[in-house]
């Protein structure tokens, strides 16, 4: 398939439930760098690119990943189906890495072998993620796209509803895409990893101050909190939004 593999992830500072989170303290660093500290090592990823929205309160995303040495790209605050589209054709994309920069504990060993995967697909897939499976934890969250397959959902997805949310017109019509879905060999789904309020926050920041580092990979962190199922109380109250 042409073109190179590029990683995306979204990030933004203007998030409702919990504003700034993409710079919030962990391990003493923005929890954006510590995320791109963890999967910039991926072997199978060409480029990584931060996509922010254009708005000013984002420009510190942008100084983010000029610290980083991390491209970044700006686009729609709204239409993230665009941002990704647009980030994507500029940098020669034929497959795209979905990544949210609210998932600190993704790895660059699960992204590796998410594109293994994509790529062994047998029949071949155009798209393929880790969540309909219900075996990772809520927050290991990735989609793997074939840009061709971007592309086509760019020029026909009519909602603003689901633009925002990038690829739901890709899986919500099986008949036009040919659709993979990613499995784990354990059920991990009763773990909440993303951070969207400020008990999230407190048990990623559980997580990496036990580990005192972000030298770790997510099968550890889950391996550990099985050790520790207090952690989970931490944030446990908290209800994902549906879209």
């Amino acid at each position: 398939m042409p073109g190179n593999v590029i990683g995306i992830v979204q990030a933004r500072m203007g998030s409702s439930r919990l504003p700034g989170k993409s710079l919030a303290p962990l391990l003493g660093r923005p929890m954006l760098q510590v995320l791109m500290e963890r999967v910039v090592p991926a072997q199978r990823v060409d480029r990584w690119i931060i996509a922010t929205t254009q708005l000013p309160m984002d420009d510190r995303i942008e100084e983010l990943a000029g610290r980083l040495d991390i491209h970044c790209f700006r686009g729609s605050e709204n239409d993230c189906l665009d941002r990704y589209y647009q980030a994507a054709r500029q940098n020669d994309a034929g497959i795209v890495v979905r990544l949210t920069g609210d998932n600190p504990l993704m790895d660059a060993s699960f992204a590796d072998w998410s594109i293994e995967q994509f790529f062994q697909s047998n029949p071949p897939v155009d798209y393929t993620e880790s969540s309909t499976s219900k075996t990772f934890p809520l927050g290991l969250s990735l989609e793997v796209i074939s840009f061709p397959a971007l592309e086509k959902a760019w020029k026909e997805d009519p909602s603003p509803n689901t633009r925002e949310h990038v690829s739901p017109y890709i899986y919500q019509h099986p008949n036009q895409f040919r659709l993979g879905a990613l499995r784990g060999p354990y059920n991990y789904s009763h773990m909440r990893w993303t951070v969207d309020t400020d008990a999230d926050l407190q048990f990623v920041r559980t997580v990496f101050e036990h580990f005192g580092s972000t030298d770790f990979s997510w099968l550890e962190a889950a391996q550990e909190i099985e050790l520790h199922p207090e952690w989970l109380d931490i944030n446990r109250h908290v209800v994902q939004r549906a879209f």
